[in-house]
């Protein structure tokens, strides 16, 4: 039987799903403005009985205080530990009677929360969602339970190479910003965090004018307005927060080592990238896809697993923070194949550099890129999370249906402009986790935590 080469598989499998995935040019996305003057995006959908209202505050654990590192993800833990009149258990058992689920996220760049309820018990998950925001408890034995947790976490994160790399990584690149920060803070920085901490992150934070909302299930535009005005009009006008400063990776060339006793060494790598209101995204993240974001299909996989059984896997991908952006590429392999490993890494962001693609790369790119993203909007939820995005991203309501044109106009002059532009193999900065021979380090860190 004729075996089908990864790129035709890809497209016979894409093919397939795209007969059950809905098509983004397809989602009617409707600009809803509360009576109070909230706003949100909404996909009506009338098939299934469900609600999904998902939503973002700006600024995440990047604008954690100094010493209080940690705040925002301590908080993101709490908010439905018990508000308004209901404390801790009586909260739980009210979200688990009703089948609703409240979660809340604190990521480097935002605050994310999302609310998820049967059409029938929507009134109760409203409230529910409300006391959440405007009224949490931050009783002292939930702050302590999720606290522990929390330094559970952190203790265990000491011993993973990969969080390692990251954090030796972000460090060295962000060492006089919050990006630099861990985003679960320190065990010290999270002792000190006190219920009032907490209150005045809610107060400061969440505001009006620091709002966006996505909606998507069984509601009409009506309908959803005063859904709107419920949850979210209690809350202060404008947020008392104030946004890090713009700022560019350091570490250009070096290479740091994290010695630590394992068989295997962590490689991670970055540069400086793009960010995702740059002109250039889409040819940037079709080089991405080429060069090791496209799994078994990339040029890095190819290279290092399936040419020499180097490794069980290796990567690329963008990091487009709101206020600086990377290039990254990563993977992990036996110490004795450390220097080789790095060395291919480079060579391949060389060959990209210098070559660019092919004209099959390039078609090959196009259509996973336009043929996958249908497979993102298999739920409510999954779509009101992409509709918060674009939003946050500033693209416009209309770029679900200009986002496949956007791809299919990139050209292979573009791809090579633009990997000539962000990869530079020289420059890059590089990070290895373990006993890696083969490899001179500039700089050796003991202290990454430990």
């Amino acid at each position: 039987m004729r075996r089908l080469s990864m790129p035709a598989f890809l497209s016979v499998l894409l093919l397939a799903v795209a007969c059950f995935a809905p098509d983004a040019r397809a989602i009617d996305i409707k600009r809803v403005v509360s009576p109070g003057g909230i706003e949100a995006w909404l996909v009506q959908d009338t098939k299934i009985p469900l609600l999904a209202i998902k939503f973002a505050f700006r600024g995440g654990v990047e604008t954690d205080p100094a010493g209080k590192e940690g705040l925002a993800n301590l908080a993101s833990t709490l908010l439905d530990e018990g508000a308004g009149p209901y404390d801790s258990q009586e909260f739980q058992r009210r979200l688990a009677d009703n089948s609703i689920s409240i979660s809340f996220t604190a990521t480097v760049d935002g605050f994310y929360g999302g609310v998820e309820t049967l059409v029938e018990t929507q009134e109760e998950a409203i409230e529910l969602a409300r006391l959440a925001l405007t009224e949490p408890r931050f009783d002292r034995e939930a702050v302590e339970r999720m606290r522990s947790g929390v330094l559970a976490q952190i203790r265990r994160e000491q011993g993973d190479p990969d969080f390692l790399a990251r954090r030796a990584l972000y460090e060295t690149a962000f060492p006089d910003h919050p990006y630099g920060r861990r985003a679960r803070g320190t065990a010290e920085s999270v002792e000190s965090i006190k219920p009032e901490d907490l209150d005045a992150f809610v107060r400061r934070r969440f505001a009006k004018d620091n709002l966006t909302v996505a909606v998507t299930g069984d509601i009409t535009p009506e309908q959803l307005g005063p859904v709107l005005d419920r949850i979210f009009g209690g809350l202060p006008e404008k947020a008392e927060i104030e946004p890090p400063a713009d700022t560019v990776p350091k570490g250009a060339g070096e290479t740091v080592l994290v010695p630590r006793p394992l068989p295997q060494t962590v490689v991670l790598m970055a540069q400086p990238g793009v960010k995702r209101n740059d002109p250039d995204w889409f040819p940037a993240t079709i080089m991405n896809y080429v060069l090791g974001g496209g799994s078994f299909s990339s040029r890095l996989m190819e290279e290092i697993r399936e040419k020499r059984g180097l490794t069980y896997g290796v990567y690329s991908y963008l990091v487009p923070f709101r206020h600086a952006a990377l290039v990254m590429a990563g993977g992990s392999t036996a110490n004795q194949n450390a220097g080789t490993m790095v060395d291919l890494m480079k060579a391949e962001w060389r060959r990209m550099q210098e070559e660019g693609l092919t004209q099959e790369e390039l078609d090959n790119a196009k259509t996973y890129l336009t043929g996958s993203f249908p497979l993102q909007f298999t739920s409510s939820e999954a779509i009101a999370d992409v509709l918060l995005q674009v939003q946050r991203d500033g693209l416009g309501i209309d770029y679900l249906d200009r986002r496949s044109d956007l791809i299919n106009a990139v050209t292979l002059e573009d791809v090579k402009r633009v990997a000539g532009r962000l990869l530079d193999p020289e420059a890059l900065l590089t990070v290895v986790v373990g006993r890696p021979e083969g490899i001179e380090p500039t700089r050796t860190r003991d202290d990454v935590p430990s």
